[in-house]
């Protein structure tokens, strides 16, 4: 689902105006990233977390000149869905083969 899809469906599920929706959703948005860009995280009780994680200072390769690089501790972005969202997922979509 992209978030044209995403637009279309809580447009008419609602019964709003497209451009509406467009705008909410890309509000929301940047609240969750400029949250995230402060160092405070977002939480959704039912729906998940948006977080911020760090990683560990590590060593990399450089493959194509065979050498050793150091990757600094850098902090990302990570979501983190509730209890109630994985049981969810897990009852309703079908294991792929």
């Amino acid at each position: 689902m992209t978030k044209a899809d995403l637009v279309a469906k809580i447009s008419e599920k609602l019964g709003m105006e497209k451009g509406d929706v467009q705008a909410t959703v890309e509000s929301f948005m940047d609240e969750v990233k400029n949250s995230l860009e402060g160092g405070s995280n977002v939480y959704l009780r039912g729906f998940g977390s948006f977080i911020v994680k760090t990683r560990a200072e590590k060593t990399g390769r450089n493959i194509s000149k065979n050498t050793t690089i150091k990757i600094p501790a850098h902090n990302i972005p990570a979501f983190k869905p509730a209890k109630v969202f994985v049981e969810g997922v897990k009852s309703n979509v079908p294991v792929k083969k």
